[in-house]
């Protein structure tokens, strides 16, 4: 099982914050990419670049050897892959599905039964690292799926990002992006408790995370998100609602195992009232607006 570097046509399928950044990579590094995503603006820069577009996502199948999906919500991923229009029902046999969107666990099984049918491989792949690792090809990318489809298709992985494993069989990719939420989701809670303390006790914020991000308290959320907060910069890297998505995914994965998650609750809970007064679109570090109304 192997993919002829630079011969293998990427089809990418959703080019938003994340998406766009992602696909642009496989033009950097030489390969034909083919897009389509629902508002065709959100594709001009890969245009611009090479990219080649297409009017449906069946025509994107038909057309790729591998297709990337990094859509919205698991509605979307079902539509997209499983629909009559669909990548399953169009794509060439042989081919490699790879769904990058945060989506459900048993969403990811299904559609690694009905792509077996059709001779198809398909993997499970969400990733980490918001719009600044997607746009620095530093993603982690947590893969569900067959040993051999992951070897073969593990380098053109690496090209989006630095840290990419294999979890086990379909669905446990899903399952870790699942573990990497909940670990965000309360580790915010913390950033904004922390900034809003320092300016409370008047400290210089910033220079506050100066000493803690290095230290035992650092986090991704800590060095990259905390500063947005502090300069009052909220445009997404990660949208709102998208991070309400995943917790509700992680939220019924939980209680189906019988897992308490209170953390991740009462997180959803913070994100829940932002959302609904109108931040929704606004990134995931708008939670420090909670702790300063």
């Amino acid at each position: 099982m192997t993919l002829q570097t630079k011969e293998t046509v990427i089809g990418f399928v959703g080019t938003g914050v994340m998406g766009k950044s992602m696909a642009s990579h496989f033009l950097k590094a030489g390969y034909p990419v083919v897009v389509y995503t629902r508002t065709k603006a959100k594709a001009e820069d890969l245009l611009a670049q090479g990219a080649v577009w297409k009017e449906h996502v069946s025509e994107v199948a038909q057309a790729s050897d591998v297709i990337i999906t990094m859509v919205g919500y698991p509605s979307d991923v079902e539509e997209v892959y499983l629909g009559a229009e669909g990548i399953v029902p169009h794509a060439k046999p042989g081919s490699f599905l790879i769904d990058m969107t945060t989506s459900k666990p048993s969403l990811a099984k299904k559609i690694y039964e009905e792509a077996k049918k059709h001779d198809l491989h398909s993997l499970d792949a969400p990733v980490s690292g918001g719009d600044i690792g997607a746009r620095e090809a530093r993603l982690t990318i947590m893969v569900g799926g067959d040993q051999e489809a992951f070897d073969a298709i593990e380098p053109l992985l690496k090209i989006m990002g630095t840290n990419v494993v294999l979890q086990g069989g379909p669905g446990a990719g899903q399952h870790t992006k699942m573990c990497n939420q909940i670990a965000i989701a309360t580790n915010m809670i913390g950033v904004c408790e922390a900034i809003s303390y320092a300016k409370k006790a008047g400290l210089d914020p910033s220079r506050v995370l100066e000493s803690i991000a290095a230290g035992a308290a650092g986090s991704w959320s800590l060095s990259n998100l905390a500063p947005r907060m502090i300069a009052g910069n909220f445009d997404p890297g990660f949208y709102i609602k998208h991070f309400i998505k995943d917790m509700g995914i992680a939220l019924e994965a939980a209680k189906e195992m019988g897992l308490l998650t209170p953390g991740l609750e009462l997180s959803k809970s913070l994100y829940d009232e932002l959302a609904a007064n109108g931040m929704e679109d606004n990134g995931t570090q708008a939670l420090i607006k909670w702790f300063e109304k």
